[in-house]
């Protein structure tokens, strides 16, 4: 079973999950972003919660640009997406907290 973890490479808690789930692979969104059909599974399965809005990324946003579809803005801005989505093809989590790790450990 492959398990992938949608992230980015410099993210220490990307790397963590990265470590700690045997035989996980990286996507780097930014090395690869997500097209924007991946994005709106995402967007469907997580909501306002696929969104980071406490990076640094989402505080350099003007109000303006804070308007902007989620999807439409993380395709313009892939770091901004909530790290790490960990999926394979039987579940799919967000964040790296004790409930993902129930699932994946």
């Amino acid at each position: 079973m492959t398990i992938t973890i949608y992230g980015i490479k410099a993210c220490d808690t990307c790397r963590k999950a990265l470590k700690e789930i045997e035989g996980s692979v990286l996507h780097d969104v930014r090395d690869a972003p997500l097209s924007e059909a991946r994005l709106k599974i995402f967007h469907d399965m997580f909501g306002e919660k696929l969104l980071n809005m406490r990076s640094t990324t989402w505080r350099g946003l003007s109000g303006e640009d804070r308007q902007i579809a989620p999807i439409q803005l993380l395709l313009a801005h892939p770091t901004l997406m909530k790290r790490p989505i960990i999926a394979s093809h039987d579940h799919t989590t967000i964040g790296w907290d004790a409930a993902a790790k129930a699932v994946w450990l």
